[in-house]
């Protein structure tokens, strides 16, 4: 019989808030800017495919040279941040996480790219949800990051989590390798995906965040 899921680890961008408008206009500026100019007709794709990653795997999937990824991540983190009134949180996610936060037997952590001033700042400051996380893995936490599972096995090494009874959940290809190539199961957010294609195959389809309780 299959053991019950008690541990549940998530991604932030595109799973409990939409940060694509914030980020993604302003790289595709960012990159303009510094003489990297995307071709309009690649301008929507490059956005979805870029999205969801470290800043600086998503700046080297650009073309942009080692040297260069600093001075183009600053002015772009800086130009995305003038852009926080395009942040939303996904209907229906804090319902959810408090539904699950209720249960005496379950864990919530995080597994996310962002750098960890940027979760301390923009996540845990600003909504009160963030504070039923007890464990959180950034950017700064492995030297690996998604598609790598270390992010997943970092948060569960915490979280004293056995696989059978461990889910992560994301919106991207990446977080779904992240998740199996870490030996636990792999819940999609379809609900929120730039690209829910190439999650169709999870674990657990979530076409709303509330599925996640069922699973």
């Amino acid at each position: 019989m299959p053991q019950k899921i008690t541990n549940f680890i998530f991604d932030i961008d595109g799973t409990l808030i939409d940060t694509l408008d914030m980020y993604m206009p302003a790289m595709i500026d960012t990159l303009a800017k510094h003489g990297h100019p995307v071709a309009p007709d690649k301008i929507e794709q490059t956005k979805h495919d870029l999205f969801g990653i470290t800043g600086q795997d998503a700046l080297r999937l650009a073309g942009i040279s080692e040297d260069e990824i600093p001075a183009v991540q600053k002015d772009w983190f800086e130009l995305s941040y003038k852009r926080l009134d395009q942040v939303k949180v996904i209907d229906g996610i804090p319902e959810m996480l408090n539904s699950l936060a209720k249960r005496n037997d379950t864990q919530l952590a995080i597994a996310t790219s962002k750098l960890a001033d940027e979760y301390q700042k923009y996540f845990v400051e600003k909504y009160d949800f963030a504070k039923l996380f007890k464990v959180a893995i950034t950017s700064a936490d492995t030297k690996k990051h998604k598609p790598s599972p270390d992010p997943i096995l970092a948060a569960m090494k915490r979280m004293n989590a056995i696989p059978e009874k461990t889910v992560y959940v994301g919106d991207t290809i990446n977080d779904l390798k992240a998740a199996h190539a870490a030996g636990i199961k792999f819940a999609g957010a379809l609900y929120s995906s730039a690209n829910p294609d190439n999650i169709k195959n999870a674990d657990f389809p979530l076409n709303k965040p509330s599925d996640l309780l069922e699973i």
